[in-house]
C-alpha cells in the first residue's frame, strides 16, 4: 500500500511540527521491518489502539509485532487535541433497536472505564504526559442547556464518583473567560494530556513487555487467511491473527473498512507562552473545553501555559493552505483581546470519522479484527478499544459482540467522491447550527 502524505506543507513522512513534538520527551527510534517474522499477532498501526492493543495482548503472553508507516504516534494519536473525554459515543440510546437496552448500558459503562483505563496505564508505567483532571462543555443555547441537565441528572443516577457540576450564564467567566456561552457542565473525571508523550512512553511499555515495534514499515501487501501474511517493502511477518488499526489512514488496506471511515481534517494552533494574568481570565481553571456546535471548538492550556486551539473539521479532505489564517479568527471571535497574541505552532492531521459517530469495532474474519472511526474522541476511546479486542482475542468477553451488533452506514462512491458527499452533508448540519 502507497501510503499518502496529503499535505506535505503540513504532514511530513517523520513527525510533523507541533508544540507536541517541541516538548516531548519520550521520542524513540525503532528499526525498519527487514526480515521474514513469525508473531501471534500483527498490528498494523502504531497509534494509540495499536500500541494499547500489544500492551493488552503482551499482558496476556501473547507474542506481537507492530508495524507503522511512519512514527509511532505519526497520526492523530500524536497530534490530538490532547483532550480526555468521558463516553465513546454520543447518545447511545440512539442504538437501542440495535443492541438492547442491555447493549446501551454496556456501552454506557464502557465510556467511563475508557478514561479509568488511560488514567490506569499513566499511573502504572508513571507516564509524564502533563495529566491534568477537568473539562467542560461549553452550551450555546437553551437546548445545549437542557442536554447539560439531562447528562448531569445521568452521571448522578449512576453514582457516578466525579464530580460534576452546573454552570450558568451567570457565572461562565469562572471556567472560560468568553461571553460566547450561555452556561457549562464541569467534570472532573475527565481531563487533558500531552498526547504524544502517552503514546509514545506506552510504545516503550510496550517494548519492554516483548512486543516488536517497526517503523518506516508500510504493509503494502495482505493475505488473509490461516495465518495471515503481511508484507512491506523489505519485510514479511506470518501472523495466526491480524488486528488493523489505521483508522483514518485505512484506504488502500481494506475495500470494507475504507467505506465505513472517513479522514477528516482537524487543525490546532498554539500560542506563545501566556502571562498569568491572561492565561487565569481565558480558563481559571485550567479545564479542557469543548463547545457544543457541530463545527466544534476545543481548547485547553498546554503544561507551560499556551491555548492551544483546536478545530475547523474539514469534511472535503483537504487542508487549508494556511492554519493559522484558518484557525486564528476562530480564536479570536471567542477571545477578542488574544488579537496581538503570537501563535507559535500550527498544525493538523486526519481524524476518522464514521456516519453515526459509533466507534467500529469488531472482526472481519475470524482472525482478522479492526477499530477505527473515533470522531474526535479517540484519546480513551483507543484505550477501550483495545481492551475489547484483547479480551475478544484471549477469550475473556464477549464484549465486541455488542459492537458488531451496530450497523455502519458506508460511504457511497469512491474515494473522490465520499469527502465531498459528506462535506455536503456536514454543512447542512452547520447551518443548522448557525440558527
Amino acid at each position: 500500500m502507497a501510503v499518502k502524505i496529503r499535505n506535505p506543507h503540513t504532514h511530513s513522512s517523520t513527525y510533523p511540527d507541533s508544540y507536541y513534538v517541541a516538548s516531548a520527551n519520550n521520542l524513540h527510534d525503532y528499526p525498519q521491518l527487514t526480515e521474514h517474522l513469525r508473531a501471534d499477532v500483527c498490528i498494523v498501526g502504531g497509534g494509540f489502539s495499536g500500541i494499547n492493543t500489544a500492551l493488552e495482548l503482551a499482558d496476556r503472553g501473547y507474542q506481537v509485532i507492530v508495524l507503522e508507516a511512519f512514527k509511532v504516534g505519526w497520526g492523530a494519536s500524536g497530534r490530538n487535541g490532547g483532550q480526555m473525554i468521558r463516553g465513546i459515543t454520543h447518545d447511545a440510546e440512539r442504538f437501542k433497536d440495535q443492541i438492547g437496552s442491555d447493549g446501551v448500558k454496556e456501552v454506557s459503562r464502557m465510556g467511563l472505564e475508557a478514561v479509568d483505563i488511560v488514567r490506569e496505564r499513566i499511573a502504572k508505567f508513571d507516564i509524564q504526559c502533563d495529566l491534568k483532571l477537568g473539562f467542560a462543555d461549553l452550551a450555546h443555547k437553551p437546548r445545549d442547556i437542557a442536554d447539560l441537565e439531562a447528562d448531569k441528572a445521568w452521571l448522578d443516577s449512576i453514582g457516578y464518583q466525579h464530580e460534576t457540576r452546573l454552570i450558568s450564564k451567570a457565572d461562565i467567566a469562572n471556567v472560560v473567560g468568553s461571553d460566547s456561552y450561555s452556561g457549562a457542565l464541569i467534570d472532573m473525571g475527565s481531563g487533558h494530556l500531552h498526547p504524544l508523550n502517552l503514546v509514545t512512553a506506552e510504545a516503550r511499555a510496550a517494548s519492554a513487555a516483548g512486543v516488536q515495534i517497526f517503523e518506516y514499515s508500510a504493509v503494502e501487501s495482505m493475505e488473509y487467511g490461516e495465518p495471515c501474511v503481511i508484507r512491506t517493502a523489505k519485510g514479511q511477518v506470518t501472523a495466526d491473527k491480524l488486528i488493523l488499526c489505521a483508522n483514518a489512514y485505512v484506504e488502500g488496506l481494506d475495500s470494507t473498512l475504507e467505506k465505513t471511515v472517513l479522514p477528516c481534517g482537524s487543525y490546532i494552533i498554539a500560542t506563545e507562552q501566556l502571562p498569568e494574568d491572561l492565561w487565569q481570565k481565558i480558563l481559571p481553571m485550567d479545564l479542557a473545553v469543548c463547545d457544543m456546535r457541530i463545527a466544534l471548538n476545543y481548547y485547553r492550556l498546554s503544561a507551560d501555559k499556551r491555548l492551544l486551539f483546536g478545530g475547523r473539521c474539514n469534511y472535503n479532505g483537504r487542508d487549508p493552505k494556511d492554519i493559522e489564517a484558518s484557525m486564528r479568527p476562530k480564536m479570536e471571535a471567542v477571545f477578542p483581546f488574544l488579537k496581538n497574541t503570537k501563535v507559535d505552532f500550527k498544525w493538523g492531521g486526519m481524524i476518522g470519522i464514521g456516519a453515526n459517530r459509533m466507534p467500529q469495532i469488531g472482526r472481519l474474519r475470524p482472525n482478522v479484527y479492526y477499530t477505527q472511526a473515533y470522531c474526535g474522541h479517540g484519546v480513551n476511546t483507543t484505550h477501550l478499544a483495545a481492551r475489547v479486542l484483547a479480551e475478544a482475542i484471549h477469550a475473556e468477553s464477549h464484549r465486541i459482540d455488542v459492537f458488531e451488533k451496530i450497523k455502519h452506514f458506508k460511504f457511497p462512491g469512491g474515494p473522490l467522491l465520499r469527502s465531498p458527499l459528506l462535506a455536503i452533508g456536514m454543512s447542512w448540519y452547520q447551518l443548522k447550527d448557525m440558527f
